[in-house]
């Protein structure tokens, strides 16, 4: 069984922190960090928990950055329920195709990073027409189609899920701000569900230390998250989306020529 070092921990927390909420794919990012690394994502249990667990981190920046907004704002949570049903219902009924079957693979890795990126160089074109400032008065069946977009994101690895639901909220008239604001709040309930099924069903497969090496991750990510959420919001406001989007398409042509030839 492979395991990470302490030092790797703490590499593999900030790399999760820096790209979770960035359109660029966190998980794309881990799986060659993983390669970088010589970790055998694909074939270790506890590798494949570890990349999905250090997302705490992640998810306990956004509390911290809103907290205050998502408690009281009864209109905003109902939103983000209603996006959060598609996506629990998709990560729910494909789970053990994800875990097994798709995590890790490197050929569906480059290709959705390639072509997410694609997309969101086009759904940034269209923000500039954006009809809704704010998730709030966007209809409800768009916002759950944003959630579809999102759950779409689970079952490929290389999508993205921040990069699926700002797509959705570009594609559906959302301004960039607000598309980047919904995906940060649409991750809490989408996160912590995932992150919680998978160690409650993985918890046999942690090694001795391992709860100590996710510990370590956890925090790494939860300091370089708060930082980056921070910048994004103002990036994006003012540049927006296309750096990302050309960003992913060279980061898919790099990673084919290393690991697909």
């Amino acid at each position: 069984m492979g395991r990470v070092s302490a030092w790797e921990a703490l590499l593999l927390g900030i790399v999760e922190g820096l790209t979770e909420f960035l359109p660029v794919s966190s998980t794309g990012h881990l799986t060659l960090l993983f390669h970088l690394l010589g970790l055998p994502v694909e074939a270790d249990p506890f590798l494949k928990t570890f990349l999905i667990a250090i997302q705490l981190g992640a998810i306990l920046a956004v509390l911290l950055l809103y907290g205050k907004r998502f408690a009281g704002d009864r209109g905003l949570w109902a939103r983000i329920g209603v996006a959060f049903l598609p996506t629990a219902l998709l990560g729910f009924l494909f789970y053990p195709l994800i875990k097994g079957v798709i995590l890790g693979k490197d050929g569906v890795v480059v290709f959705f990073l390639f072509f997410v990126g694609l997309a969101l160089l086009l759904a940034d074109r269209l923000a500039e027409r954006a009809r809704y400032r704010d998730v709030k008065e966007l209809p409800l069946l768009k916002v759950a189609w944003i959630g579809v977009f999102q759950g779409m994101a689970a079952l490929f690895p290389g999508t993205s899920r921040s990069g699926a639901t700002i797509l959705g909220g570009l594609l559906l008239g959302l301004r960039r701000k607000a598309a980047a604001e919904f995906s940060f709040l649409l991750a809490l309930p989408t996160m912590l569900a995932a992150v919680g099924y998978d160690l409650l069903k993985s918890a046999p497969e942690v090694p001795e230390g391992g709860f100590e090496l996710l510990l370590l991750g956890f925090a790494s990510a939860l300091v370089t998250a708060l930082a980056t959420v921070r910048w994004m919001v103002a990036f994006v406001e003012r540049v927006g989306f296309r750096p990302f989007a050309y960003y992913r398409m060279a980061l898919a042509l790099v990673y084919a020529y290393f690991f697909l030839r």
